[in-house]
């Protein structure tokens, strides 16, 4: 007699330990559950139910909360990714969640004054064509480009 194959709930819950790090995080009290299974290259977990790979977080989350409303993505309170209980995540626009990371863009995205202390405010901040905040007072400081002569130009002290 065949042995019964066995559920993807028992599956998927049979690779989550519930001890893991406790999350300091306010907003994600209580353990992460960590994934023991396989990950993807960015350290979420992986998990295949019926022949398709999905992220371990996401099946988590459905699973205990319902779908993730269109144009959002799960965001990890606790900043573990690897950890798999939904309490953790929070369905948020790219945008934010970008934001809210650690990552160099959300860092100058926070920034309130410019390396050398001057407010980015409307006053001062000069915003490119490319999206990029410049200080204008850096920009005042900085020297003129020193023009440089073409090497067939001589000047007469040049030529003696």
């Amino acid at each position: 007699m065949a042995r019964p194959r066995p559920t993807a709930a028992w599956r998927y819950w049979s690779k989550v330990q519930f001890t893991g790090p406790i999350s300091l995080h306010k907003r994600a009290p209580g353990r992460c559950w960590t994934w023991a299974a396989g990950t993807n290259n960015r350290g979420y977990g992986s998990f295949k139910i019926t022949g398709r790979v999905i992220g371990a977080h996401r099946w988590s989350y459905e699973q205990a909360l319902g779908p993730i409303p269109a144009g959002l993505e799960l965001d990890h309170l606790c900043r573990n990714r690897s950890c798999v209980n939904p309490a953790h995540t929070e369905p948020v626009t790219h945008r934010v969640n970008t934001l809210r990371s650690t990552a160099p863009t959300a860092r100058a995205a926070r920034a309130t004054h410019c390396p050398h202390g001057h407010p980015y405010d409307a006053e001062n901040t000069y915003v490119t064509p490319a999206g990029h905040r410049q200080c204008r007072a850096c920009h005042r400081r900085k020297p003129a480009p020193v023009v440089q002569l073409h090497p067939t130009h001589t000047t007469e002290r040049q030529a003696a």
